[in-house]
């Protein structure tokens, strides 16, 4: 005869954890919801670290003081961690599936904050839980202390601190934006809230920029409509000599194609420097009705128009090409006088008096001929801490597998 565990019988399994959960995440959102919306505050350094101190003291307290609590040991267990992690993982689906930016306040979203998800208190109350549970079962690895119990340690003691510091940390975080001109030099930056400007503890000096981009492309431009009408090219119409395209009976192949040129004495473009030439292309025009045309195309620069060819009512024109590569080669110097010269390129910054440089953007509209380069300034004084989080858990990976190997040589 087999007779079925009641609820709330002790001890505690997945069907009361999943339902304290699913109460725990309906009490955040009608919490969120009573507060019209309004997230977590969280407190900056030091208010944050001495917040993250006193919850890690009274957790591991009442893990060491509490152990054989049954309640302690339920709260603390493999299938309240289990279902306060799926939790997790499911507010953070619906930060990954709802944009995550300001919507209007008396909307039904951003009353239960679902469009800033990761400052909500639903999301906050879950994760506090999770590593309430989670400095429980580390707790009584860690007292009475085992070798065996080493890589267990690493690696939920790492995960502890990955996730804490970086939900306790991110009030610190700070995201600057620096605007430095060609053969000048900066130390003030201003935040994306706010135009009011910063000064830093550094300055930056821009020795130049440079810009790569990819080749030209043909267009149809409608002059009434003031816009592209089609691309005469629909499989290839990046510009290099010997490219053909058509649209309705009209053929066109490039002869010539010159990167950077220049209009000579007698009006034909000749070869120029990078810094001063533009793109011309010399096009041959066919159609049934007419002889063959040759003309000669310009995508143009903000010192130079562009050369089009009328077609009827449109124009053949060539565009410019889209950005491939820019960089900007920068001296940054702090207050000691400590110079760092490198060249700044996207995804791959500079470390400068406990920030980080970032390749941001430039003058979109004078393109390769900008004369200043935006930069992104981020500081995280708590990455440090969340890279040891990472570092203790492929410590304890590692000495995982290496376990896993020795048990197998044994056993052979």
């Amino acid at each position: 005869m087999v007779v079925r565990r009641r609820w709330f019988q002790a001890p505690w399994e997945f069907r009361e954890s999943a339902l304290f959960t699913a109460v725990a995440v309906i009490a955040g959102f009608a919490l969120q919801y009573a507060a019209a919306g309004r997230g977590i505050a969280t407190p900056h350094w030091p208010a944050n670290a001495i917040v993250l101190a006193l919850f890690a003291l009274v957790v591991f307290t009442v893990g060491i003081k509490l152990k054989n609590n049954s309640t302690v040991k339920w709260f603390g267990g493999i299938p309240l961690g289990l279902c306060l992690i799926s939790a997790i993982a499911l507010l953070s689906l619906i930060g990954g599936i709802v944009p995550q930016d300001e919507i209007t306040a008396v909307s039904k979203p951003a009353l239960f904050s679902v469009n800033q998800i990761f400052s909500s208190i639903p999301f906050a109350l879950v994760v506090l839980l999770f590593l309430a549970n989670l400095g429980l079962s580390l707790s009584w690895r860690l007292v009475p202390f085992k070798t065996q119990n080493i890589q267990f340690i690493l690696f939920h003691a790492g995960f502890w601190i990955v996730l804490s510091c970086g939900i306790f940390g991110s009030p610190d975080i700070q995201h600057l934006i620096m605007k430095v001109d060609e053969g000048g030099e900066s130390h003030l930056a201003y935040s994306r809230q706010s135009e009011t400007e910063q000064q830093l503890p550094f300055s930056v000096f821009l020795h130049d920029f440079t810009l790569e981009e990819y080749p030209p492309q043909l267009f149809l431009y409608d002059p009434v409509k003031n816009e592209p009408l089609q691309e005469l090219a629909k499989t290839t119409t990046l510009v290099h000599k010997g490219v053909k395209a058509s649209w309705k009976g009209v053929a066109v192949e490039v002869l010539d194609f010159l990167p950077y040129a220049l209009p000579g004495k007698s009006g034909i473009p000749e070869p120029a420097d990078r810094t001063a030439g533009v793109s011309f292309a010399k096009v041959r025009i066919s159609s049934a009705n007419a002889a063959p045309i040759d003309a000669w195309l310009s995508s143009g620069s903000p010192m130079m128009k562009p050369y089009a060819v009328p077609l009827g009512e449109l124009l053949l024109v060539m565009t410019p090409g889209t950005p491939k590569a820019f960089r900007s080669n920068v001296t940054a110097r702090d207050e000691e006088g400590h110079e760092t010269t490198a060249i700044l390129e996207v995804n791959h910054p500079i470390d400068v008096a406990g920030w980080k440089l970032y390749q941001m953007s430039y003058d979109t509209e004078a393109g390769r001929w900008s004369k200043f380069s935006i930069i992104e300034l981020v500081r995280d004084p708590w990455l440090p801490a969340v890279y040891l989080g990472f570092y203790m858990i492929m410590a304890g990976n590692l000495l995982f597998f290496w376990n896993g190997i020795k048990q197998r040589e044994v056993k052979s």
